[in-house]
């Protein structure tokens, strides 16, 4: 009877803490977020100047824009609908308890997580649906104001604090429904795009079953000494993610991979290998590949030096943004105008999701408004996500990436760099992915190293 007591204590604690940080999490005054008419803006490799939106001329070239074949001559609703299609992933409440606790929530511990969800979600945007595609309902998410996102928030507070206490939870209707909106498309190709949208999205669900999602990225977390409620640094995230894709057994992702560079250094041909494995031996072609690259800016603090290379790096059409963020929390950098950064923020607390019935909701994974951020304020540990379509596309974007690692180190060593050869080539322990043990003991040897290196949320 005792133990019966203490575990019915641990759980109304446990609902009163999720009550609590849905508050603290979706407290969040919406404010505006200025742009500049004067100056170009970067995101993931496509380049937007709001000052020739109502002209029909491209940008001069001292525009700042030099991505070629990249450059959209302005337009602030473009750039909004290709902002808003990027996949938002955000804390949730209520979602199926992760095995082995009591948390139905990641409030205040799961930012990195989701910002490392993020990007591996627009990798598979890349892979799937291309960087020209765009959700064709994107702007008609509703972008709330001050006093309608509060007071909201308030109503929302309440109804979770209820709600946490008597152990119910309210479903959503959906809003925009799968009928609906291919009844809109004129043709398969637009109707394919929405289906692999929805599939996309349903692989980062809260439940056990998503490939991606916060349960199944937890367990793979424990290889490691994570555990649900601990705080996942960057590079943690990276070598989770990486083998969350590799234990993927969906048909869709047998034909991608993910790298994670090994003291930042990414090794060619151990990336090669990678891309021409196939689970089947009658398939040969070449592997789509996210190469992750975990990086520290500096020391304590984020060194300006670095602004140039954060910029170049948002600005390469390879680029699916960097899971990085301030100290204490996690962003999810997209790109960039002069030297602020342009995020997406997991912070704010919504409600679970079904993605398993067939017409989920969708506008709870699209973000209304972009966020910026000084780039002084920027945490230093950070992991910068590239996407790959093959071998060739690999080759031709280490050399792109290499020279412009060049020209941003400003004659100093290059934050990470592209080697000829194998990891074992130089001396360093060959991982497997044939070993029981989902991590290696070199991994667990590195990712410990990483998890004190890295800030902390306190």
């Amino acid at each position: 009877m005792e133990a019966t007591g203490t575990d019915e204590v641990d759980k109304l604690k446990t609902k009163f803490i999720s009550a609590w940080n849905n508050m603290k999490y979706s407290w969040v005054l919406k404010t505006k977020t200025y742009f500049s008419r004067n100056s170009p803006v970067l995101l993931l490799g496509k380049c937007y100047h709001f000052k020739y939106e109502d002209e029909n001329e491209l940008l001069p070239v001292s525009s700042g824009c030099t991505i070629e074949d990249h450059v959209i001559a302005g337009s602030v609703e473009e750039f909004r609908k290709d902002f808003i299609s990027r996949i938002w992933l955000t804390y949730r409440e209520e979602f199926p308890p992760i095995e082995g606790s009591a948390l139905t929530t990641d409030c205040g511990w799961g930012c990195t997580l989701r910002t490392g969800q993020m990007l591996l979600a627009q990798g598979l945007v890349l892979h799937f649906l291309g960087r020209a595609w765009t959700w064709p309902d994107a702007l008609n998410i509703e972008n709330s104001d001050s006093e309608s996102w509060t007071s909201n928030t308030v109503k929302k507070f309440t109804a979770s604090f209820e709600a946490s206490l008597s152990a119910e939870r309210e479903l959503k209707t959906p809003t925009i429904s799968l009928k609906e909106t291919i009844g809109r498309y004129s043709d398969d190709r637009e109707m394919q795009n929405e289906i692999y949208h929805r599939k996309i999205i349903s692989w980062f669900g809260d439940s056990p079953l998503a490939l991606f999602g916060l349960h199944q990225l937890i367990e793979y977390g424990k290889k490691s000494g994570k555990k649900a409620g601990d705080w996942y640094g960057p590079a943690v995230v990276a070598h989770i993610l990486r083998k969350a894709v590799e234990e993927a057994r969906h048909p869709d992702l047998q034909g991608i991979t993910i790298y994670v560079a090994q003291d930042c250094t990414v090794y060619s041909s151990d990336v090669i290998d990678k891309q021409c494995t196939s689970m089947a031996s009658d398939n040969t072609d070449d592997k789509a590949v996210i190469i992750l690259v975990p990086v520290r800016l500096g020391g304590e603090r984020t060194n300006a030096d670095y602004l140039d290379f954060v910029k170049g790096i948002l600005s390469l059409e390879y680029c699916v943004g960097i899971v990085g963020g301030k100290p204490k929390q996690s962003y999810y950098f997209a790109g960039f105008q002069d030297d602020s950064l342009i995020y997406m923020d997991p912070h704010y607390c919504q409600s679970f999701v079904d993605v398993s019935i067939k017409d989920f909701p969708l506008e709870t994974f699209h973000c209304p408004s972009p966020k910026k951020m000084s780039f002084r304020k920027m945490d230093p540990s950070c992991t910068i996500g590239f996407y790959c379509r093959n071998v060739q596309d690999f080759k031709r974007a280490s050399e792109e990436i290499t020279k412009m690692l060049k020209i941003s180190s400003k004659e100093k060593y290059p934050l990470f760099t592209f080697v000829n050869g194998h990891s074992r080539d130089y001396d360093f322990t060959s991982t497997t992915t044939n070993e029981e043990d989902l991590f290696s003991e070199d991994e667990k040897k590195r990712l410990k190293r990483f998890s004190t290196e890295e800030f902390v949320l306190l």
